[in-house]
């Protein structure tokens, strides 16, 4: 720090808000202006200096002979949130113009109030470097946040206490360039501590008033909690009326809240009360010497934790203002001041006591080592700050497209068959699949279940998979909201009010998720399928039975009941086959894999299904797939059987087509790709002229159950509404 570093003088701009911090900034800038060879100093003046109710307080700057580069009225009035809000946009509009005539080498900005903020934003946008006075202290409001944000713009830091220094470490600032110097303020008052104080005592408090038996209170709104610090303002004025001492008042601050308490002050006729003595604004020597000889400071300001300790003041400190400061012995905390008594009894603790001087801000030696730290500021430095960040240990992290390829979810298919669970990636991978017949009680399919995913589960583990959630498709009304099975058809046995979601969740300790597998199928085409992108649209299961979702603006619907897109169900002729539902005539009866299979078992009973080139073994049942078969060799009955089947499909398919006018129509189910040109001749010859242009098409899934029982759990941890 001792040699010269700059070939020039340093031009160094101090900025000044209030009379609080230019109570710290005036020693720095006398230290300043005294080494006319080595600065130029600039002098902003802003904020409540210029205004008259706070006594514009930009003349005693002027009375200590500085000389005032500019002048900003950046002070929205209003005293409220909104106005501090504005009043930092305005010095934000105001400030450029002067930092780009001024061209300041170094910014002096103190502390944390939200002109500072203001300030330092100006600074660092506009490359000029920053130096912080008070970072790294703690006092427990709004300001504590405004103060570290200043500190992270700022450059260098000059902190009045080994605990700051340590906070600006911790956060990640440079220890070259922070400078534990103590707090300037110290520097002026503990020289004035024992000039003529009486004078000063009898000019503001009258002639009849002797030291250490008169009350100092200074209280400033705590704008995180306007109503209660008002409440807190109004109770501290009537313990002091009660305690009957002379007492001198200092109006407050301009934060928000401020202009309500100013009317607690008229509301209890302090200004015109014989014990007070209410001002705007006490010069900052006679204010110290004031402090020094008080029987007692009350309030929340933090001259009453910081200077008031150098003299032993007796100090009660009311309500989270200043919480997290350092204090001397002197400072009697009343957290929670919520009744007149608790504040008179604290009164009667602290009134006329003394304590024995504390020097934990400053050992009144700052200025010199801030002005010798000024003069060590090289600029040709490189101006972009640099943090130094805590050495950390080597992540063990994937990059990115891994992480997302073993993000995973455990889906199930709960068919009238079989149980399939698959171990399935973000992608739409599935990693491992497993396949057990479907038991036919509720006991042992619930066992099975639970077997078949702790399993899978464990396995994820050794195939690098996370598993995220479950995801459960299943035959039968599902209400998705709750995980029950409300109701199935007989495909599915014993399978009526299940609550699926609690025993796997309470196992498995994941997040569970249950729907209808004609919703999962709807799911699974607008995640993976040609349903991706499409903002309405209609899936039709054609399997064992049929199924469908419907997508209408990319989200899909359950209906009032959870009964909605039961379309194996939709009836297409009065007098048709009986369905398992117990009605008639329905598509499922027409279309399923169930109907068709019932056809081919009438065709074989009556010699009419195999044809030349077909053979059946004894132990082979009759299924839909011979029926298929046949008609592909010639069987005209059995291709008659297909066609009827499609048709009523296709009829079914229009009317969805007249009720939800869905762009899209995707055929899913070993049966889609049989069905698909005949619907597509239906839809010709008997929807609406207005529908007909609707693309019909099959599904490229070949597992649409497990892949949209997986998107739930997936859809999920990307944050999309399911």
């Amino acid at each position: 720090m001792e040699k010269k570093v700059n070939q020039r003088k340093l031009r160094v701009c101090v900025a000044t808000c209030n009379r609080a911090d230019y109570s710290k900034l005036a020693p720095i800038m006398s230290g300043i202006k005294a080494e006319p060879e080595s600065f130029e100093l600039d002098v902003v003046v802003l904020g409540s200096h210029l205004i008259d109710d706070y006594g514009n307080t930009y003349r005693m700057i002027e009375q200590d002979d500085f000389d005032i580069q500019a002048r900003l009225h950046t002070i929205v009035r209003g005293e409220d949130e909104a106005a501090m809000v504005e009043s930092v946009g305005l010095a934000l509009v105001k400030l450029p113009d002067v930092l780009n005539r001024l061209k300041p080498d170094i910014l002096v900005v103190h502390g944390d109030r939200f002109d500072a903020l203001a300030l330092a934003t100006s600074a660092a946008l506009m490359n000029i470097r920053i130096l912080h006075i008070e970072g790294g202290e703690v006092s427990g409001t709004i300001d504590d946040s405004i103060r570290h944000a200043i500190s992270k713009l700022a450059h260098y830091h000059i902190c009045c206490t080994r605990s700051a220094e340590q906070h600006l470490i911790a956060m990640c600032e440079d220890h070259d360039h922070i400078l534990l110097a103590g707090c300037p303020s110290y520097d002026k008052l503990l020289d004035v501590r024992n000039k003529d104080y009486m004078s000063v005592i009898r000019a503001w408090l009258g002639d009849d008033v002797k030291p250490e038996n008169y009350i100092v209170a200074l209280q400033h709104p705590v704008t995180t909690d306007i109503k209660h610090s008002i409440k807190m303002f109004e109770l501290t004025l009537d313990a002091l009326i009660s305690f009957n001492k002379k007492t001198l008042i200092l109006f407050p601050n301009i934060d928000a809240g401020s202009k309500e308490m100013v009317r607690v002050m008229r509301k209890k006729g302090v200004e015109h009360h014989p014990n007070f003595r209410a001002v705007k604004h006490v010069p900052f020597e006679q204010f110290i010497q004031l402090v020094a000889h008080a029987g007692c400071m009350i309030g929340n300001s933090s001259c009453g934790v910081r200077e008031a300790g150098a003299f032993g003041t007796p100090v009660i400190n009311l309500g989270t203002r200043q919480t997290g400061r350092e204090t001397g012995e002197n400072v009697l905390h009343v957290r929670d001041a919520d009744t007149q008594n608790k504040i008179i009894h604290a009164l009667q603790l602290q009134f006329g006591k003394r304590y024995p001087c504390s020097k934990i801000y400053g050992d009144g030696n700052s200025v010199p080592r801030i002005v010798k730290f000024l003069k060590s500021i090289d600029l040709a430095e490189p101006l972009q700050k640099k943090f130094q960040f805590p050495p950390v240990k080597d992540s063990i992290s994937q990059d990115i497209d891994h992480i997302l390829e073993t993000q995973s979810a455990l889906a199930v298919d709960l068919g009238g068959t079989n149980l399939r669970i698959a171990i399935v990636s973000m992608k739409g991978d599935i990693v491992k699949k497993y396949v057990q017949p479907n038991p036919k009680t509720y006991e042992e399919r619930i066992e099975l279940i639970l077997k078949m995913c702790i399993e899978a589960a464990s396995e994820a583990v050794n195939l690098n998979c996370r598993i995220l959630g479950v995801g459960i498709s299943t035959g039968g009304r599902v209400n998705p909201h709750e995980g029950i099975v409300l109701h199935a058809t007989k495909l599915i046995q014993e399978w009526s009010c299940v609550n699926l979601r609690a025993p796997l969740s309470d196992a498995l300790h994941l997040p569970v998720w249950v729907d209808n597998d004609g919703n999962c199928a709807a799911l699974a085409e607008r995640k993976y399928g040609k349903g991706k992108g499409v903002e309405d649209f209609v899936t039709v299961i054609t399997g064992t039975g049929i199924g469908g979702g419907i997508i209408h603006h990319h989200e899909l619907i359950h209906g009032s009941s959870f009964c909605a897109a039961e379309l194996g169900h939709i009836v297409v002729s009065l007098d048709g086959p009986e369905c398992m539902c117990g009605s008639r005539g329905c598509l499922e009866a027409y279309a399923s894999g169930m109907a068709l299979q019932r056809e081919a078992k009438k065709l074989h009973d009556e010699n009419q299904l195999l044809v030349d080139g077909m053979s059946l073994k004894n132990e082979d049942g009759i299924s839909a797939i011979h029926l298929i078969q046949s008609a592909k060799l010639g069987n005209s009955k059995a291709n008659t059987i297909l066609k009827t089947a499609g048709t009523a499909l296709g009829i079914g398919i229009v009317n969805i087509l007249h009720t939800i006018n869905p762009s899209l129509v995707i055929l899913s189910g070993v049966l889609a790709s049989q069905y698909v040109s005949i619907v597509k001749d239906v839809i010709q010859q008997q929807a609406l002229s207005s529908v007909q242009t609707v693309e019909v098409v099959t599904s490229d899934l070949s597992e649409p159950a497990l892949l949209g029982a997986a998107s739930m759990v997936l859809d999920y941890t990307t944050r999309r509404t399911y």
